[in-house]
């Protein structure tokens, strides 16, 4: 069950999301991190990191998707922070802003695939 006042995982996202672990490289706050994505959408990603950015706080992403020659560099915002408690890894869930159609279309592929071949 959600703590009280934090929307479910389900309520959280509008858009299908599959397990693909990709290094993400951000920065945040005038610091550069390296981690990994465990799961991404064409709305956001999940972050695994012990080391959260604050809720709303604006990120810069970097990421390679299987497809695509360039890596994708997109903006986003803290959208949700994980405690590691429950179910739930470590880390924070970023919404994505302004995300380029050719991006989002690679990105719909990847998690269509992945949900046919699992």
């Amino acid at each position: 069950m959600a703590a009280k006042g934090r929307p479910s995982q389900s309520d959280r996202r509008r858009a299908e999301r599959e397990d693909l672990k990709i290094p993400v490289d951000y920065s945040a706050v005038d610091a550069f991190f390296s981690e990994f994505t465990t799961n991404v959408n064409e709305g956001g990603m999940f972050i695994a990191t012990e080391t959260p950015s604050p809720l709303g706080s604006e990120v810069a992403l970097e990421f390679r998707l299987p497809g695509l020659e360039h890596p994708v560099n997109v903006s986003g915002r803290v959208a949700w922070i994980s405690d590691g408690k429950g179910d739930s890894p470590v880390g924070m869930g970023i919404e994505f802003r302004e995300l380029a159609v050719e991006v989002r279309a690679t990105i719909n592929e990847i998690v269509r695939r992945l949900r046919h071949n699992g």
